[in-house]
């Protein structure tokens, strides 16, 4: 508990830094969000607002005042109340605020119409998620105006509104030695649930239940939520890319795309395997799996400090266009139909994303307009993929409706990358071999 609360201290620190002595922060919590009737969703905290206090609650604002003499770090939240813990459990309270998040100040909620515009007085820029809570970001306006409308007594309100995002997500993208230590034990909870995923897997089961499988590995490792909704696609709906329904029959001879990651701490894991239903490729399967593995090869290969965002893109790219000429898929120079982006209707999206705590995580691709060099403490997903449609009229019909996407979590580090997802089975001999051996045979 020490280290972690020394971990957001030291992310405080910085965060006032960067906004400098003269200025002002302010962040809301998320909100409830009803399912229905008086029934609530489970509450999951704003990714920037935990960064920067670990604080778990909704109704609550944080504030940053570098250099105010009374302490730099505020806190509006909820008052405890016994009556309400009863119902749902104990909040934190004025006191806990204090004692257990290191706040400097802690004041309700309920009285933040009436301290936070003084707050803003005489501060020359206010930092906040601009766009990102629009109900907010008026409230702020009106606690300006308020500021505003005492000119006249010598009083100035914050002559320029800033977003947080740049300065805060450029903190985010950079993770700490603690960050991925969170990262690697939400990689390991999801790398055992896919292995369980394939060992259970049998032709006739539904989709749902291989995703109750790995769900229930998440749960009994403590990660209780999900890093995103699980995509369990079988046969066809493999080539569905963001397939979430999950309820079709697993038929034999299909392939099965899993694409799930539990959350741990707040941060996310993020893996997609490929496997056979019934535990043995095709050779048309086996033909285009080979092909997009040795599209991830290349592409991790890519995954070094120094090389820029896009090069694993580029190589996964090369390799895939260059294989489907091989296998009769695309006909033509490889270069032109690079250039001509001739392989997008079997693969049409990016190689991969920043990964944090969002699972398609902050932080920009380009600076100036320029493809950004990586660094260590970088984390990305790498994860190729093809998607012959079943109704792909131009190609054969034995390469039609099967879906295939390989994905792993990695790390930059200084002397090049760490696979954080590495021992989840992707080579077809270890895939079949595991397979086989859950089944018996």
């Amino acid at each position: 508990m020490l280290k972690k609360q020394q971990e957001f201290a030291r992310r405080r620190q910085q965060f006032l830094r960067m906004i400098g002595v003269g200025n002002i922060a302010v962040f809301a919590s998320a909100s409830i969000s009803m399912r229905n009737s008086d029934v609530e969703f489970p509450f999951r905290q704003n990714s920037d607002f935990f960064y920067l206090s670990g604080f778990d609650e909704p109704e609550s604002v944080i504030v940053f005042v570098p250099g105010r003499k009374q302490g730099e770090y505020i806190l509006f939240c909820r008052e405890f109340d016994e009556k309400t813990a009863l119902w749902v459990g104990a909040n934190a309270g004025l006191d806990g605020a204090i004692k257990d998040y290191a706040v400097d100040d802690a004041f309700p909620i309920d009285d933040i119409d009436d301290i936070l515009p003084g707050l803003l007085e005489n501060k020359n820029c206010l930092y906040f998620p601009m766009g990102a809570q629009p109900n907010f970001d008026q409230k702020l306006m009106d606690w300006s105006q308020q500021v505003r409308s005492r000119s006249r007594a010598g009083v100035s309100a914050p002559a320029e509104f800033i977003s947080s995002d740049h300065l805060l997500h450029e903190m985010r993208l950079i993770k700490s030695a603690y960050e991925i230590k969170q990262m690697k034990k939400a990689a390991k909870i999801s790398v055992a649930a896919h292995i369980k995923a394939m060992q259970s897997c049998r032709v006739g089961m539904y989709e749902y239940q291989v995703e109750a499988n790995l769900k229930h590995h998440f749960m009994n490792e403590g990660a209780q939520q999900e890093a995103y909704p699980a995509i369990v696609g079988g046969g066809n709906n493999g080539c569905v890319l963001h397939y979430i329904d999950n309820n079709a029959v697993l038929k034999d001879g299909d392939l099965l795309l899993i694409d799930a990651g539990c959350e741990w701490e707040k941060y996310a894991s993020d893996i997609t395997r490929t496997f056979p239903v019934n535990g043995v490729f095709s050779d048309e399967q086996k033909a285009l799996y080979q092909l997009v593995l040795d599209a991830q090869y290349a592409a991790i290969e890519q995954v070094q400090p120094g090389h820029h965002w896009n090069d694993p893109h580029d190589a996964a790219v090369k390799v895939l266009t260059q294989g489907l000429v091989a296998l009769g898929l695309l006909k033509g120079q490889v270069s032109t139909l690079i250039k001509n982006e001739a392989y997008k209707p079997y693969y049409m999206h990016r190689t991969g994303h920043w990964l944090g705590m969002d699972v398609h995580d902050v932080g920009d691709y380009k600076l100036d307009n320029q493809w950004r060099l990586l660094e260590p403490g970088m984390v990305l997903t790498v994860e190729p993929g093809l998607y012959i449609q079943p109704d792909a009229k131009e190609v054969d019909e034995k390469w039609r409706g099967i879906g295939i996407r390989i994905e792993d979590d990695v790390l930059v580090t200084k002397k090049g990358h760490e696979v954080l997802t590495e021992a989840t089975p992707k080579e077809v001999v270890d895939i079949e071999r595991l397979m086989r051996a859950a089944n018996g045979t």
